[in-house]
């Protein structure tokens, strides 16, 4: 989907792409493009179409072989001057291979022209690969297969010798081309010096397929379409070049892709077989020897934040982490770009600039908005509370709130008293779901009796909460299952609630890995032979994952936990059970239902927290809504007198 601002989140195609992608459901716009953009009217969808001068000195294409004799397509983008050079590959199976094109010159590219701009004018060689099957590539289509990693490590291999590389590679961007990083440098190709994966699916099941066991089809139905787009751009690209064999090519995978599309894949798979296990490329990360700069989005609207903590598996010493509150497109911010070319200038062009000693292992952006000319652009990304910590992970200590009676959120205490139960299965309001803007949807007719919420008293100093946290729910279900989403909100003094996270659980997936489970983050054993339905009036502990997050909770704010069905985050658009069931929410002595927090050290704020929060509606992907509750309409279990202060 596109979210808040195509004009500041860029995301809309342009031209002849525009129309195409604006037709498609808001799940294939999870990613698009990110133009060039000089606009700096507040109300443009888009910056106008730009064709960009040419800013790289010779470009070369053709085929490299993989070890089974397989052809991919790539696009190599040479700096000035007589090489050879550091390369820096763009793989994935949008249209790499065609970058330099007739399409990606008018900025109908899947990743960012204004980055591989940045990288050609540092020195470095920019190589765009398209994965086997997809575009100009041969082969069968097979997402995330382990011939991808493969096909990867044989790409690095044979561009690290070609006339014009050095022999020093190293691979850039997000997404899809952020899987292909980890992917391939599990299989260490001795060429390989260093990645950077931005966004990536660490655990393609439960990063997004079926997020805390819960289906989520609608992003794959919808990505499939945004996936041909990519395609037809390199259509464009190879008609303006006369090139037959790249468009016999993409005319012949658009029909043997279709043996592997994606939501027919999760049809034939709805449980972790080892179909899908393969999939878990963070099960293989272990093996990544060389240096890594891994950014994400805590509120991206794609692929979540969860990333199978790909991350915990890595050499702490070559990891550099870089983490913000924002969308699955901030990967092209300036800031970021800076720090990620100084990355690269160390460890695949050997340079000593000191980037170890000044770059912090964990870097956390908060309250990032989007400032100066052309909002348009996510690259004008810029925090307004950072966090730092020179060893990863960043230290946080959990902070617990019991759930208690009368919607009350209580810090720091044992266990509340008594029980709430809500109606299911209507489902919560959607967030970040409209073509133009951060949003929350209206509540629904009838929401106060499908709905629980518990609400802390204002905070008498500020709380920096970090990280993933829990929600230890005891509940008792009057039938077999039921789907569970709660989230995490700010009530602000002006009467304003600001959304923070979100999490999800099916309850029929509710057992957890005791080697993986902490007390701030639940981990699904995620089994077909761990699954157990509910036994009606049986309480049973539900641990649900807040997915990661940074936020700043002023003095005077109040924490809130809304409990109700899932229902629509960004390009996420759940399947819940359907059969309607009463859950009960005990909160008791015997069961001790709670919010666990991390909280992070005010000594890890660069600079001091400012006192004046930020404005509503300015912090990317955290949109306000006025208080719900505010006009005494309340949830069951909280009192109108409970909602209306």
């Amino acid at each position: 989907m596109i979210p808040r601002f195509a004009r500041r989140a860029g995301r809309a195609t342009l031209a002849a792409g525009a129309a195409l992608l604006l037709s498609q459901p808001a799940a294939v716009l999870a990613q698009a493009q990110v133009p060039v953009g000089t606009g700096t009217s507040p109300d443009e969808l888009a910056p106008p179409v730009k064709h960009q001068a040419l800013f790289f000195a010779r470009r070369i294409t053709g085929y490299l072989p993989t070890r089974d004799g397989t052809l991919l397509r790539f696009s190599a983008l040479l700096p000035k001057g007589r090489g050879p050079f550091p390369v820096i590959v763009n793989y994935s199976g949008y249209d790499p291979g065609s970058i330099g094109g007739a399409a990606y010159m008018n900025d109908n590219t899947a990743m960012s022209v204004n980055l591989d701009r940045s990288l050609v004018q540092a020195g470095y060689a920019v190589v765009g690969v398209n994965a086997r099957g997809t575009a100009c590539s041969e082969g069968q289509f097979e997402f995330l297969s382990m011939l991808y990693g493969q096909d990867g490590r044989d790409a690095i291999e044979w561009i690290a010798t070609q006339p014009w590389a050095n022999g020093s590679v190293g691979m850039a961007n997000w997404s899809w081309a952020g899987m292909s990083q980890i992917s391939t440098a599990a299989e260490q190709p001795p060429h390989l010096k260093a990645i950077a994966p931005g966004m990536v699916l660490g655990d393609a099941r439960l990063d997004s397929w079926f997020i805390g066991g819960i289906p989520a089809p609608g992003f794959v139905d919808g990505w499939w379409g945004y996936l041909h787009s990519r395609w037809d751009a390199a259509r464009q690209s190879a008609q303006a070049e006369g090139d037959k064999r790249c468009l016999a090519q993409i005319d012949q995978n658009l029909q043997t892709a279709e043996k592997n599309r994606v939501p027919s894949i999760l049809i034939r798979h709805p449980v972790r077989d080892d179909y899908i296990e393969i999939r878990n490329i963070a099960a293989r990360t272990h093996k990544i020897q060389v240096p890594v700069f891994s950014m994400e989005a805590f509120q991206d609207e794609a692929v979540i934040a969860r990333e199978g903590y790909y991350q915990e598996t890595l050499d702490p010493a070559k990891l550099w982490f870089l983490q913000t509150n924002g969308a699955h497109d901030v990967y092209v911010s300036t800031r970021f770009r800076k720090q990620l070319i100084s990355f690269f200038d160390r460890f695949v062009k050997g340079k000593a600039n000191g980037f170890e000693t000044t770059t912090p292992h964990v870097q956390v952006w908060t309250e990032a908005a989007l400032t100066g000319p052309a909002q348009g652009i996510f690259e004008n990304l810029t925090p307004g509370v950072t966090l730092k910590s020179d060893t990863f992970p960043l230290k946080v200590a959990p902070r617990a709130f019991a759930l208690d009676a009368g919607g009350k959120l209580v810090a720091d205490a044992p266990a509340g008293a008594g029980s709430d139960a809500y109606d299911y299965p209507l489902r919560g309001p959607a967030v970040e779901h409209e073509f133009t803007r951060d949003s929350w949807e209206p509540l629904k007719p009838g929401w106060e009796k499908a709905t629980l919420a518990y609400t802390t008293p204002a905070l008498s100093a500020d709380f920096i909460g970090y990280g993933s946290g829990s929600v230890d729910l005891w509940m008792v279900a009057s039938g077999a299952d039921a789907d569970v989403q709660v989230t995490l909100t700010e009530v602000r003094p002006d009467g304003q609630e600001e959304y923070v996270q979100r999490g999800w659980l099916r309850l029929s997936d509710r057992l957890q890995d005791p080697a993986k489970s902490t007390p701030l983050r639940p981990w699904p054993l995620d089994k077909p032979e761990t699954m157990e339905a509910m036994v009606p009036g049986k309480p049973a502990l539900a641990r649900i994952e807040i997915q990661k997050f940074a936020h700043v909770f002023r003095k005077g704010s109040r924490i809130r936990l809304w409990i109700d069905t899932p229902s629509q985050f960004g390009g996420n658009l759940f399947a819940p059970q359907s059969v309607p069931t009463r859950l009960d929410v005990l909160h008791d002595a015997a069961h001790p239902s709670r919010l666990v927090l991390g909280e992070a050290p005010a000594s890890a704020v660069v600079g001091g927290i400012p006192v004046a929060r930020p404005a509503c509606g300015s912090v990317v992907h955290q949109p306000c809504r006025p208080d719900p509750l505010a006009a005494g309409i309340t949830p069951l279990g909280l009192p109108v007198s409970e909602g209306a202060n």
